[in-house]
């Protein structure tokens, strides 16, 4: 049954390599992924492109409800369909962060995804990628995971990577962006960003992809969630 699916949950601010680590971790298990994050970006790129305020509670979670929007496991980091376009590009943009952030402190959109991120609990399993997955979504996940790194360490790793694409960025402001965003993502009062009271916590500031990986694999294979625990 679906409601027995194995979940791990994996927390923490933007930049502590939860997407990546994710991913990865889904496809060692062969696990469903949910990106729970890109659903609020979705919204949020949803609003923006039909005209709907940041701050209008209500037509912010009818857009939720409505979301038209379809996750491909395509190739290494998979493709977001929104109303039939490929906006894997356009949900990680600086802008349509921000917005998600704004959308995600609102208790009536985040009641309108709740249920929809319940329903990517299948079996095998799931892998749950987010910032209140351990604490509000999947309360009896067997592991919960939350990743951290410092703001320095996420500022320099988004300029690495927005470099990468050919996006000519500033550390500073991103570095200044991250702290605000963590600040209001932490003091919120509705599913505020901090661990689950029976997480583990994992500081990724100096850890490799790779090692991080293992580290949440010996984990797993230690609650025997892996088919070699």
């Amino acid at each position: 049954m679906s409601d027995r699916a194995a979940v791990v949950t994996i927390d923490g601010p933007g930049g502590a390599g939860k997407g990546t680590i994710s991913r990865l971790v889904a496809e060692r298990l062969g696990w469903h992924l949910l990106d729970s994050g890109a659903l609020y970006r979705l919204t949020a790129l949803a609003a923006l492109r039909h005209g709907v305020a940041l701050d209008d509670a209500s037509d912010l979670a009818r857009v939720a409800v409505e979301l038209d929007v379809v996750f491909l496991a395509e190739g290494g980091e998979g493709r977001v369909l929104l109303e039939g376009q490929d906006v894997g590009g356009d949900i990680r943009t600086e802008q349509v962060g921000d917005a998600a952030s704004r959308v995600a402190a609102l208790p009536e959109v985040r009641t309108a995804l709740l249920q929809r991120q319940q329903t990517f609990r299948q079996p095998p399993g799931l892998v749950a990628d987010g910032r209140d997955m351990g604490t509000v979504v999947f309360q009896d996940a067997p592991l919960k995971i939350f990743l951290t790194a410092s703001a320095e360490e996420r500022a320099q790793r988004r300029h690495r990577q927005l470099r990468e694409a050919g996006v000519d960025a500033n550390l500073s402001s991103l570095l200044k962006e991250i702290q605000a965003r963590d600040a209001r993502d932490m003091q919120r009062s509705v599913a505020p960003l901090v661990p689950a009271d029976d997480a583990v916590t994992l500081d990724t500031t100096r850890l490799t992809i790779p090692e991080v990986v293992e580290r949440l694999m010996a984990l797993l294979a230690r609650e025997g969630l892996t088919s070699d625990a």
